[in-house]
């Protein structure tokens, strides 16, 4: 067993002084403040967070991250960087998906990401063809979190069609394309596989599989199986949904799947009202990826209504333009701060520091997306846990809850110190033990794929 005792550690209380955690065999078994010292205490000199989850990772995305920065005569938009992001998945292969996903990876971990889940739909050969065999690309994906040690939850992805209006898929598209028995093949293969610490299943969108795949798809996977789906991150899908299935997406999603706690409702950016409360109601979580959503101009989640109705909500990382999930949570805050022109959006009666609310709530809602047992400082969860530096000069004199706020809000992963996950230290001292040699192979790989 390893007894920790943290200077600080944010419980589900708040940010507590002198805590005690105790850890045997991957999760958390007991927790104190003050108390005795144990024998060959580890003296954890730092504020202790729970892990956070990277619930929406697309890793292919990273090394295309800034290319697409550039505007073709005013019309530059999501469905234009779309076809971009096409054109840079043509170039991949298992090996560079592996190059690419291992150093995404120690990138995420070194940022205090414990956990990540990979909405995984590069499937196929370009043009279609399937690989040998067929889950090479999700074995690559699988490799990697086993050499980084972060948890990963695979999140195999149906992807049928080009259109709600049921429209075939595109020349590029077909790489993504898989019938449902397909998948569900793949996703069999991958279940015990070295690495794979969660198995769900993804539903591209209403755009890409129709309701009776659907339908087909969650009858067929275990009934606590974590299920994903992008949903109303453009207005252009939403007028599609309503033009074909006479609703919104979410609505139709709460209505007709019945969305519920196992499922992440990923960017749900463009829901009215009557959503709003419904997908809070539902205990499903929304999976918010605030620097993704910006870069591609999708819109401004209402975070403030949701929240009042208690909402779940989770964060990702989606294309990867930015890799920190202390930016993800500023930018979500920011994001309310310049629509309703207040500070401190994200706070509440219960929980005056906006910092600590979101990172608890995210946390745990990201956890219940991945099916992880994770998400807090308690008996009984995942030893998941982020050590932030309380000597970084940007928490200079800072105490408490003031310390999480000024690594939030100012000193971002370059505070991050340690990571463990499920009980193991996979950062140490700011450092990962591959990160040399996943960057080198991530160099020569993205540079090969540029040059063709």
């Amino acid at each position: 067993m390893q007894v920790l005792r943290a200077d600080y550690a944010l419980l589900p209380s708040g940010v507590a002084r002198d805590v005690q955690i105790h850890v045997q065999d991957r999760q958390i078994v007991a927790v104190a403040t003050g108390g005795a010292h144990a024998v060959n205490e580890i003296a954890i000199d730092g504020l202790v967070l729970p892990g956070m989850a990277n619930v929406h990772s697309h890793a292919f995305q990273r090394a295309m991250a800034g290319l697409a920065e550039w505007d073709a005569g005013g019309r530059d938009n999501f469905w234009s960087w779309r076809e971009a992001m096409y054109r840079f998945a043509e170039r991949l292969d298992p090996q560079s998906q592996l190059a690419i996903a291992r150093f995404l990876y120690v990138e995420m971990l070194k940022a205090g990401y414990t956990a990540v889940g990979e909405f995984h739909y590069l499937h196929n050969r370009p043009g279609g063809a399937p690989y040998a065999p067929a889950a090479s690309m999700m074995e690559a994906i699988a490799q990697a979190a086993q050499e980084t040690g972060i948890a990963l939850t695979l999140l195999p992805t149906l992807y049928m069609q080009g259109g709600v209006d049921g429209r075939a898929l595109n020349e590029r598209q077909k790489r993504f394309g898989k019938s449902v028995s397909e998948l569900l093949d793949m996703r069999t293969a991958m279940r015990d596989k070295t690495g794979v610490a969660q198995i769900g299943l993804a539903l591209h969108s209403l755009r890409a599989v129709p309701p009776p795949a659907m339908r087909e798809a969650i009858q067929s996977v275990e009934p606590t199986s974590p299920l994903h789906i992008h949903a109303a991150e453009q207005t252009g899908e939403i007028e599609e949904a309503q033009a074909t299935l006479n609703a919104r997406p979410v609505e139709w999603l709460l209505n007709e799947m019945h969305a519920d706690q196992r499922w992440c409702l990923v960017h749900s950016t463009h829901i009215n009202d009557a959503e709003t409360a419904s997908l809070a109601k539902s205990g499903a979580a929304a999976g918010l990826c605030p620097t993704t959503e910006g870069n591609l101009g999708d819109g401004i989640f209402p975070l403030e209504a949701y929240l009042a109705s208690h909402g779940r909500l989770a964060i990702g990382g989606d294309s990867h333009v930015s890799v920190d999930p202390a930016e993800e949570l500023k930018a979500l805050e920011y994001s309310q701060r310049l629509t309703l022109r207040r500070r401190n959006v994200g706070a509440s009666a219960s929980e005056a520091h906006t910092a600590a609310r979101l990172w608890s709530l995210a946390a745990l809602g990201g956890a219940q997306a991945l099916g992880l047992g994770a998400g807090a400082i308690v008996a009984g969860a995942r030893a998941d846990l982020v050590v932030i530096d309380t000597d970084h000069i940007s928490l200079a004199g800072r105490e408490d809850t003031a310390l999480l706020d000024s690594y939030i809000f100012v000193a971002g992963k370059s505070a991050v110190r340690d990571v463990m996950v499920g009980g193991t230290w996979v950062v140490g001292d700011g450092r990962h033990a591959l990160e040399l040699e996943a960057a080198a192979a991530y160099r020569a790989a993205v540079t090969r794929i540029l040059s063709d």
